[in-house]
């Protein structure tokens, strides 16, 4: 009885709506209440981990004696698997089990932690990186998908955006946790919080999230679309590459022709396969259900302003403010403190007035913020960045659960796991295309220009334009009702 007072608790400061009056049925046996705490476990785990290391990033910067585009590869190879393998468990999850997934990636994030903690090389670091990302690629798809699976349409709403909720709210402590473990233990120390995460995780998981699929479906692994998962892989990689090719092959970034043709071969190949295979990684007609194609490019344009930002911020607090770790943690608190306001505003907004403004709001105005800090000058106090961040944040958080809800209204239930999957890869792939470009954008900026204040400055502006297309983006999506309406008029 304890754990469920515990979860009584948690409920009644994360879901209020729900415990107050709407009550939540359990599904096969599971308190729905357990399950979401099951899924939100991981999640913190996975941004504890991301937003510990941007912290870091000056330090281990400074430590390596690293270019600007170098510094962005040590978020790529995070990112890159990270991306790479969200349809490997979307698909897997359908198949084997998403609790089995669950706790396989979460044993091999432990792994890279591991190696990360102990290691004193920047190849060893990176490796570590690398096999952290594999780890936490599942946590997004598979906690889509068992929301999107287990709770009912009428409860799946306050359910995604209590589950996004766990970001912003991890993000408001472990900032300011790893400026000061950064500042006082040197950046490794960080790394102890995912080691102590991991086990938390590993344990929660296995004990509140159901085995949705407990016995694996016959021959699966033998039918398994293995070689698109190679192709898409390959696509993926040679596309960053080509990008980021400087630190790589020696050849200044889209310069590489190699790279830029070995991406198209794989990518036609990919999709030609997909459409011959009779099991597909990536279920190619789910981009003919409405506002999936749509919301998940808008979700990968989110990624694309959030992980720049999350990469330029603490080189621009640095370069331009001289603040320490600590200082970076307190500042990216803010945003995160915003974040998570928006995320509970926006849910309920969304359910109100229309999914759709939400998030027009939200990106609108992350371009405006981009262009406030285009034009803020060095001579302002730390306040007025600080300002920017926590707007940002705000706006960020907006279109956060929206999104997800968006994405997977119209989609079966016997595609949750592939559709979240592809979801999931197409809204963090943002995340790579954001922190590659801005290393490489701010790279060649520090070389152009003689102040690094404009350098910076020029990486603003690139961003507000992002954000700006995401606006025209979304216009166009309607929701389940209107189209609806349309039909019958």
């Amino acid at each position: 009885m304890n754990y469920r007072r515990a979860i009584d608790a948690v409920q009644q400061r994360l879901w209020p709506r729900a415990t107050a009056g709407a009550k939540i049925e359990p599904v096969a046996g599971w308190d729905l209440r357990a399950v979401l705490i099951g899924v939100m476990v991981p999640m913190g785990m996975t941004v504890l981990n991301l937003t510990m290391f941007g912290v870091a990033l000056p330090a281990i910067r400074d430590s390596f004696n690293l270019e600007a585009d170098t510094v962005a590869w040590l978020v790529t190879s995070y990112t890159l698997p990270f991306v790479m393998f969200m349809p490997l468990y979307g698909r897997l999850g359908d198949g084997l089990g998403k609790r089995r997934l669950f706790s396989v990636g979460i044993i091999l994030f432990f792994i890279g932690t591991m190696l990360c903690l102990i290691t004193e090389s920047l190849e060893l670091l990176i490796v570590g990186r690398v096999i952290q990302g594999i780890g936490t690629a599942g946590v997004n798809p598979l906690c889509i998908a068992v929301i999107a699976e287990l709770f009912p349409d009428r409860e799946r709403g306050r359910a995604l955006a209590t589950w996004s909720s766990t970001g912003p709210a991890t993000g408001m402590i472990a900032p300011f946790m790893g400026g000061i473990l950064v500042d006082h233990f040197g950046w490794q120390s960080m790394f102890w919080t995912g080691i102590l995460a991991s086990v938390v995780a590993l344990w929660v998981v296995r004990r509140y999230v159901p085995r949705l699929a407990p016995k694996p479906q016959p021959g699966f692994l033998r039918n398994f679309d293995w070689i698109g998962m190679a192709l898409l892989s390959g696509a993926i990689v040679m596309l960053v590459a080509y990008l980021s090719s400087r630190s790589l092959t020696g050849v200044e970034p889209l310069q590489d022709w190699r790279l830029a043709l070995a991406t198209v071969v794989l990518g036609l190949g990919f999709w030609g396969w997909e459409r011959r295979h009779a099991h597909p990684l990536v279920p190619l007609n789910l981009f003919a259900v409405p506002n999936f194609s749509r919301t998940s490019l808008a979700a990968g344009l989110r990624m694309i302003l959030m992980s720049s930002e999350g990469f330029l911020i603490p080189l621009y607090l640095t370069d331009i403010y001289d603040v320490s770790s600590t200082q970076i943690g307190m500042l990216i608190t803010l945003q995160a403190g915003a974040l998570l306001a928006a995320v509970r505003f926006g849910g309920p907004l969304a359910d109100r007035w229309s999914r759709r403004f939400p998030v027009l709001i939200g990106f609108a105005t992350q371009a405006l913020i981009m262009i406030y800090f285009a034009n803020l000058p060095e001579t302002l106090p730390l306040w007025g960045p600080a300002l920017g961040i926590a707007i940002h944040g705000g706006a960020a958080g907006l279109s956060l659960a929206v999104l997800h809800r968006l994405a997977m209204d119209d989609v079966p239930v016997s595609q949750s796991g592939a559709a979240a999957g592809l979801y999931s890869m197409m809204r963090f792939f943002g995340s790579i295309i954001g922190a590659t470009i801005g290393g490489v954008i701010l790279r060649q900026a520090l070389d152009y220009y003689a102040s690094p204040l404009h350098a910076y400055h020029l990486a603003f502006w690139c961003w507000a334009a992002v954000a700006t297309l995401a606006v025209v983006v979304i216009w166009p999506v309607r929701e389940a009702k209107a189209r609806a309406v349309a039909t019958q008029h």
